[in-house]
């Protein structure tokens, strides 16, 4: 079976397939209709109902997983920087460390 090209989704069509869900009460059939997998849509509506307040206590809502995400971007950056600044801090000391001509 040839792999399905990766999709994305706006919000509003997550919210949308979210609610058809809730409508019409079973998942398979409005992931068929939609030509979305079961897995996806099932995922989306375990993440409205957490978003809701709904869901466990110690699970991300979106805008948590979203800063999360931003807060371990901008970790790795800063590290790229600290790693960088450790290499040119030793690179001037060894050559201070040289005797002049």
């Amino acid at each position: 079976m040839p792999q399905r090209k990766r999709r994305s989704f706006t919000p509003e069509q997550k919210a949308d397939a979210v609610q058809m869900v809730r409508r019409v009460g079973n998942l398979s059939k409005v992931a068929r209709d939609l030509d979305l997998t079961q897995t996806a849509l099932r995922s989306w509506v375990q993440q409205a109902d957490i978003d809701a307040g709904k869901g466990p206590e110690e699970a991300l809502t979106s805008d948590e997983r979203a800063e999360l995400q931003r807060l371990r971007r901008e970790n790795r950056t800063l590290e790229m920087e600290r790693d960088f600044l450790k290499k040119a801090a030793a690179f001037f000391a060894k050559e201070q460390d040289r005797p002049t001509r």
